[in-house]
């Protein structure tokens, strides 16, 4: 297994790359600062199961659990970090692939902390392959970068044509019960969808580098407290009748310190939607209840509670 291609992606944006240095700590690619973790699903005649699994600290899993009573044939797998978070000059890299005809369901056990860093930056990638026929939620919990964090996080998807995706991503802006926001240095995000033949399907950018506490106005976060987004990329029902759905479920959710916006994918391929908003628990509750609602519609059953410690 060649570690070592872990440590960078082939493109890290100027904005965070303008921060490279040699960390006065742990050196990147250090023992601990390489994290990868790999997993398979398989399909056999009980359902899905995890038929691979590699793990190199920080990252790990709990193993899957079968507690949706509805489909007990799909597992629900956590991500977790030894190191309670992502320091400067960590390189990690996830790997998910979900097998022809799979489902399952990713998440993580808690949110994402970004520590300080004075030298170097983070990377946090995720590679997911989704085969035919498969059913794949990754909604991971959101990611708080911390004042002078730096971080470039990327998505990069490969989804067969017949495959289904919901995913997900939410950042904060900062440890908001210490009112600090937007105090971080830069985050950046990369979320990109191919088909197997390297066509794209989607691709969304955020580039996040406030100054004074100020990211940049209404076309850019409008310097709210936490931005969403929810992707949802399926044949298995048309892009207007998700937009529809999303959009109606939505306004009854709506509050006045929420803005949000579903929009239809090019091609027929789904929808996204985006959130912006000063309560943290407000955004939360629309990306369940968007998230909740698309899973009822395009596998015919409620969706669980999801269990968080």
């Amino acid at each position: 297994m060649d570690i070592a291609r872990s440590r960078e992606p082939d493109h890290v944006p100027q904005e965070v790359l303008q921060h490279s240095s040699t960390p006065d700590t742990l050196a990147t690619g250090s023992p601990g600062k390489v994290g990868l973790l790999e997993m398979e699903f398989g399909r056999n005649d009980r359902g899905t199961e995890l038929v691979h699994h590699y793990q190199k600290s920080p990252l790990q899993i709990m193993r899957p659990l079968y507690y949706d009573l509805l489909r007990p044939d799909m597992p629900y797998t956590y991500l977790m970090s030894t190191g309670g978070g992502i320091l400067q000059g960590d390189r990690l890299r996830t790997d998910l692939t979900f097998g022809p005809g799979t489902s399952a369901h990713v998440t993580t056990s808690a949110h994402t902390k970004v520590y300080r860093m004075e030298h170097d930056y983070a990377v946090a990638q995720s590679n997911i392959q989704v085969a035919e026929g498969a059913y794949a939620e990754y909604l991971p919990d959101p990611v708080i970068p911390f004042a002078d964090s730096r971080l470039y996080q990327r998505t990069r998807v490969t989804l067969d044509e017949s495959a289904t995706l919901l995913a997900g991503e939410t950042v904060f802006a900062g440890r908001l019960a210490r009112d600090e926001r937007h105090r971080y240095t830069v985050f950046a995000s990369d979320f990109e969808v191919r088909r197997p033949d390297g066509r794209i399907v989607a691709l969304d950018r955020v580039r996040l580098t406030p100054e004074d506490g100020q990211t940049g106005g209404l076309a850019v976060l409008g310097d709210r407290d936490v931005l969403s987004m929810l992707y949802v990329l399926t044949p298995l029902a048309p892009a207007a009748q998700l937009a529809d759905l999303l959009h109606t479920v939505l306004a009854e959710r709506f509050e006045e310190d929420l803005f949000l916006g579903v929009s239809a994918l090019p091609g027929d391929v789904g929808v996204w939607v985006r959130i912006v908003g000063d309560d943290t628990e407000s955004v939360a509750h629309a990306n369940t209840a968007a998230w909740q609602a698309v899973h009822q519609l395009l596998t015919g059953v409620e969706a669980p509670l999801i269990r968080k410690s």
